[in-house]
């Protein structure tokens, strides 16, 4: 079995689940977001926001494949290129930090270190950028289901701390060169994570005809 990562790019923007190309629950101002669903232009969006991003910051995402087949991907950005990201009552995102938007392998695929190493492939890029952190707006226990945060438990237990509390959305965050670091037995956490997290992106009811 061979495992590969790959930046993401707009060639293979086509290799993300179509629940993770039509989703712009990030990408887009919740107002905006809305619009665009109402219109049916989701996946153009997704595509002008992921060029956009490409041209002015670089690389915000990693595809990892499984025998040259799409198995996951993770998401990430400077808060300036994501605009949900000021609609939390615990923002904004620190200056040395970029945010974690979206992680998410296939279900068949888990349990074999495909999140650990799309997340370290992201703090290894991170690292050649200078960037000090990832940090992540998350769920807490008393929080209402949002589809597009991940469990703030889920996320202390791989690492990351709490910088802003919040009886809802806490903002959590890991710093870069713990995560380049991490261990095999992380991978069992993150898989807590992701079998947990129903969202656009990391639903469990995703079938693999939306790959």
């Amino acid at each position: 079995m061979s495992r590969r990562l790959a930046p993401l790019t707009l060639d293979n923007l086509g290799d993300l689940p179509r629940s993770a190309r039509t989703c712009v629950a990030w990408e887009l101002d919740p107002v905006a977001a809305e619009k665009a669903r109402e219109m049916g232009d989701t996946a153009f969006e997704k595509e002008a926001w992921l060029s956009a991003t490409l041209l002015e910051w670089g690389s915000c995402g990693r595809v990892v494949y499984v025998d040259d087949q799409p198995a996951g991907f993770v998401l990430y950005a400077p808060p300036a290129f994501v605009p949900r990201s000021m609609a939390f009552p615990t923002s904004p995102v620190s200056a040395d930090a970029v945010l974690l938007m979206s992680l998410m392998v296939e279900p068949r695929h888990r349990e074999i270190g495909l999140a650990r190493m799309l997340i370290q492939g992201a703090a290894k890029d991170l690292t050649r950028r200078n960037v000090r952190a990832l940090e992540a707006f998350a769920l807490s226990a008393q929080g209402q289901p949002d589809d597009c945060l991940l469990p703030a438990d889920m996320l202390l237990a791989v690492g990351f701390k709490t910088v802003r509390p919040h009886h809802r959305f806490p903002r959590l965050r890991l710093d870069i060169k713990n995560a380049v670091s991490w261990r095999e037995d992380v991978e069992a956490a993150l898989e807590r994570i992701l079998g947990t997290v129903r969202a656009p992106a990391l639903t469990s009811t995703t079938r693999d005809s939306d790959w």
